[in-house]
Parts: C-alpha cells; sequence; structure tokens
C-alpha cells in the first residue's frame, strides 16, 4: 500500500497579518531546537496580537472572549535560538461564534513554514462562559483576513 504524499508547507503569500516573535534561549529542548510545546505559544501569541491590534479586543475587560477549543500543529523544518519568527496568521473557517485559524510558522526570511497550524476559537460571553456572536469589528477583521489560498 503506498502512502499518501505529503501536503507541502504553507507560503507566506497565503497570509495578509503577520507578528514577529522572537524565539528565546529556553524555547529550545535538549535537543537544541524549539521545543513542540511552543510552537502552540507562537498561535496563540500571533492570534492574540492581531485581535488587539486590529480588532480592539481588550484581553481583561471584554464581555465577549475567545477560548481556544481546538488546535494542532504540522511540522516541517526546525526552529533554533535565535531564529525570528514570522507567524502568519489567517481565518480559514468563520461561523456565528467561531473562527477557524490557519497560522504559518516562518523562520527567519524563509517563504516556506516551518510549521502549520491551525486554532479554533467559540466566542463566549465572559461572564456566562456561553458561546455568542462574534462581536462586529473583529468578525470584520476575521473576514479581512481570510486565507489566499486555502490549508
Amino acid at each position: 500500500m503506498s502512502r499518501p504524499e505529503r501536503k507541502p508547507p504553507i507560503t507566506r503569500a497565503s497570509f495578509s497579518w503577520f507578528a514577529q516573535i522572537q524565539t528565546r534561549w529556553h524555547d529550545n529542548d535538549i535537543y537544541g531546537h524549539v521545543n513542540n510545546v511552543v510552537y502552540y505559544s507562537y498561535f496563540d501569541t500571533a492570534i492574540a496580537g492581531m485581535l488587539i491590534a486590529e480588532g480592539g479586543l481588550d484581553p481583561w475587560k471584554a464581555e465577549v472572549i475567545g477560548i481556544a477549543v481546538e488546535n494542532g500543529c504540522r511540522f516541517h523544518s526546525s526552529l533554533a535560538y535565535p531564529d525570528l519568527v514570522t507567524a502568519g496568521v489567517g481565518t480559514a473557517h468563520l461561523g456565528t461564534s467561531s473562527v477557524r485559524y490557519v497560522i504559518g510558522i516562518f523562520k527567519n526570511d524563509e517563504t516556506m513554514a516551518s510549521a502549520e497550524g491551525h486554532f479554533v476559537h467559540v466566542f463566549v460571553e465572559r461572564a456566562s462562559q456561553r458561546p455568542t456572536a462574534i462581536p462586529p469589528r473583529i468578525r470584520a477583521v476575521l473576514e479581512r483576513h481570510r486565507l489566499a489560498e486555502q490549508a
């Protein structure tokens, strides 16, 4: 039985929003590269940066917040301190109360992702923790950053 071909890494051209994240000394593990769990921190940092900078999210006071309900990562090549990470964030699916982001993690100036992941937020009322509609300003940002090519 033959294996299906592995999908190639996503490219920078797929994204319209980027965050730069400097790797840190303690991101490296004993094998000399960024540990796999750190990539999830990069995803979260990039998404939060977009929602705060463009969507006006106040993570401390907003009545509606996004709660992570699912995430995953596919690795293509290693990162290591002191690499500079550029995280591209795009919207792959947008529902009434949920969004599925795709995040590309790019090493230094490379155009092919070292890793790519997905992250699903469900927007909830902070007080009740019950799902609610995505706030209009945030929805506009998510619409604006739909992926150029679906990942």
